[in-house]
């Protein structure tokens, strides 16, 4: 457990959302697995919406850390794309958990609308790395039957997010897999 109070209570909360749902968990609940007193996590997240917002953000910036990262070191494409479903494969943590927008999705209600909005720019940071991934596919032919780059973005998201959510449902790694056994036989890395 991190040193770090809030470093902790960001890690349990998106440990807690990723496998049970933004709604499913409380500050009590926070509280009893970092070992503060509930009212103590107020003095860092007055609210859920502070903390929900805290984790959207600290998401969005690891994302975009994960996906300059992958692009440094895959020379092609298709490296690129396979590097992103390993993470994605991994992030469901054999299928009991979901990925963060994923989880936070299912109670778009619960969430304000500056939440939404990032969970917005999120997705859009996603697709245009994918966009530009299939175009370069196409370019360096790392990538098969590349159509429309920012299509096949948008469809790649919703495939990766869908055999999340397939995986986790059933407690089964190997549903994410097969999910997306025909995007990886696509590239030739």
């Amino acid at each position: 457990m991190p040193s770090d109070t809030k470093t902790a209570l960001l890690d349990c909360a998106e440990a807690a959302v990723r496998a049970r749902g933004f709604d499913a968990f409380s500050y009590a609940d926070l509280a009893q697995t970092v070992g503060i007193r509930k009212a103590s996590i107020h003095y860092h997240f007055p609210t859920k919406a502070d903390l929900s917002d805290a984790l959207i953000t600290r998401y969005q910036t690891m994302i975009e850390a994960k996906l300059a990262r992958i692009d440094a070191e895959q020379p092609t494409a298709a490296g690129r794309l396979a590097a992103l479903v390993v993470f994605y494969r991994a992030a469901s943590h054999n299928g009991q958990s979901v990925c963060l927008c994923v989880a936070l999705s299912g109670s778009r209600e619960s969430l304000t609308d500056g939440v939404v909005a990032k969970m917005a720019a999120f997705r859009k940071t996603l697709v245009d790395w994918l966009a530009r991934t299939y175009a370069a596919g196409q370019t360096d032919q790392s990538i098969t039957g590349v159509n429309v780059p920012k299509d096949e973005a948008r469809a790649t998201l919703a495939l990766l997010e869908g055999a999340h959510l397939a995986a986790h449902t059933a407690a089964d790694i190997s549903l994410f897999d097969g999910a997306t056994a025909l995007l990886t036989n696509r590239l030739t890395c």
